[in-house]
């Protein structure tokens, strides 16, 4: 299981293998600083041979140390390097003021001045311009900009340092081939958020970097929100520290790890199986003409494994549906008496209600729907869901609410507000805070839609689906994918999944299904891709 750290938690675990002996904080600067370079090297090989220019900005802490580090390794390559040192060299920490005499033993140091900067300083800095050459006569080959100024260390708006993020952000810069490199995370962005940490007076541009490196583990705030396009490419350094297990989850398929014998009886494969052995699911649909989101959703939870599946709808979109449906079964739902017939059933283990359902529709069952074993709520049932008082009282904790960030700001508005407000100090208040605070309030597991999707239980569980990076799958926003992520969930709670295992199963399925199938990708596409992911997975 891969973990995702806050910046606390991966200070702790630096200061814990610092204090037990195993590591000296030099050795660890080290190995961050070497694996930095390594990473630039790996990400634009041609720098692996020739001279090159690197100007490393450096900040007060830790982050500016491992900078140094850069600068001396780089140097030492051949490359011409430019130390430029936010802060007072006699207010650095100790071991960032050894690498910072290292570095100012083999080169230059300049302390950064913003009353001095503008455009051309920064242009003869980067680029070391004679300035009687027009620009557009030289020939600048690749410039490695090394963020090091602040990293995951940063609780406060970046100030007057944000000036300089300015001119090495701009566009012509950029032009000239200027690589942005970030260590552990953009300098600005929170590490634990993924939310730029402003104030009321200038800021940076928001030019991503090409390049982050971070060390040991992900950090939530390179997945939350708008890390992702801040950070670029993203790569993470191992630099010898041990797993605590203390961070938040990050979903991976339920089968991963799992051993040969467990893999086969992902089905259940005893000898003695028949359809309702893998439950029955329900499905319940709108009016005619709007049928479409409830089909998605009960092939989503057939081809996911659910034994039956039964799409329950209104008298007038029966035909509709039976002159497009075959394996999935057909049961006329007029109103609530006719749901609690049909859950009067005990083979029905799961209902969905939600997608193209209508709002008033929703209204008048959702009163009922508290009578099945497992409950996923999505779309419209949402929304009605919203308008009701105390609608807390009609869940229970074997139920699944789905929203996407309009949803979520129906039901928890004051979370979505408190999401919404600007960052101004960190930790800053994130996705996962208000997933967390949602689910508690809710008493059931809240999964909170996005390429950050953030999946949290009533007792404390949460997980991250996070599609980005090399999981990024930007065709999945596709009219109807969100109704067969709600099958996907419905069918595992019919085989017997948890709520919070099934939701983190069917988000991790949901985006592979993408992945499997690429670009082009319709709804319909996503359960039809799951016999490939599973033959993937072994199974």
């Amino acid at each position: 299981m891969t973990e995702l750290l806050t910046s606390a938690q991966m200070r702790a675990i630096e200061r814990a293998a610092i204090e037990s002996g195993a590591v000296t904080g030099l050795t660890l600067m080290e190995r961050a600083g070497a694996g930095v370079v390594a990473a630039i090297l790996a990400e634009w090989p041609a720098l692996t041979e020739g001279t090159h220019r690197a100007v490393v900005l450096c900040g007060p802490g830790h982050n500016g140390a491992d900078g140094f580090v850069v600068a001396r390794l780089l140097h030492q390559r051949g490359w011409e390097v430019h130390v430029l040192l936010y802060g007072e060299p006699d207010r650095l920490p100790p071991d960032a003021l050894t690498n910072y005499l290292r570095w100012q033993a083999m080169g230059r140091v300049d302390l950064y001045d913003p009353e001095g900067l503008d455009s051309a300083w920064v242009e003869r800095a980067i680029f070391a311009l004679d300035t009687t050459v027009p620009m557009s006569a030289k020939n600048f080959g690749e410039v490695v900009v090394v963020d090091a100024l602040f990293g995951i260390g940063l609780t406060r708006p970046l100030g007057d340092a944000g000036g300089l993020l300015s001119e090495v952000r701009e566009d012509d810069l950029y032009d000239l081939r200027c690589r942005l490199v970030a260590i552990d995370i953009p300098s600005g962005l929170c590490a634990d958020s993924g939310r730029l940490i402003r104030d009321d007076g200038p800021t940076y541009h928001a030019r991503a970097a090409d390049l982050t490196v971070t060390f040991h583990r992900r950090k939530l705030g390179h997945v939350l929100q708008d890390g992702p396009r801040y950070c670029g490419r993203l790569q993470v350094v191992d630099i010898g520290l041990p797993d605590t297990g203390d961070g938040v989850r990050e979903v991976k398929p339920w089968p991963q790890g799992l051993d040969k014998s467990s893999q086969r009886n992902w089905w259940g494969r005893t000898g003695g199986e028949h359809k309702f052995t893998h439950g029955h699911a329900l499905i319940l649909s709108g009016p005619r003409g709007r049928g479409g989101a409830a089909r998605l959703a009960a092939r989503g939870a057939l081809r996911i494994g659910a034994g039956l599946v039964t799409l329950g709808a209104p008298p007038d979109a029966m035909a509709e549906h039976a002159a497009q449906l075959n394996a999935i079964m057909l049961r006329e739902i007029a109103g609530p008496e006719a749901l609690t017939d049909a859950l009067a059933d005990k083979r029905i283990n799961a209902l969905c209600l939600g997608p193209g359902l209508g709002v008033d529709r929703a209204a008048a069952l959702l009163p009922v729907a508290r009578q099945a074993p497992a409950v996923v709520l999505d779309a419209d049932a949402l929304t009605a869901l919203a308008a009701m008082d105390n609608w807390p009282a009609l869940l229970s904790p074997r139920c699944i609410l789905t929203p996407h960030a309009g949803e979520f700001a129906r039901l928890f508005p004051d979370l979505a507000a408190k999401l919404a407000e600007p960052a101004i100090t960190g930790p800053a208040y994130s996705k996962l805070d208000a997933t967390r605070e949602a689910a508690a309030r809710a008493g059931c597991v809240v999964l909170f839609k996005g390429a950050d999707t953030v999946i949290a239980g009533p007792h404390g569980q949460e997980a991250i689906n996070a599609a980005t990076y090399d999981r990024a799958a930007p065709w999945l926003a596709t009219a109807g994918s969100g109704d067969v992520l709600a099958g996907f969930i419905t069918g595992l709670l019919a085989r017997g999944f948890q709520p919070f295992e099934a939701a983190c199963t069917a988000a991790w399925l949901h985006v592979d299904c993408a992945l499997s199938f690429g670009p082009g990708l319709i709804a319909e596409d996503l359960p039809e891709a799951l016999p490939r992911v599973f033959r993937a997975l072994g199974l």
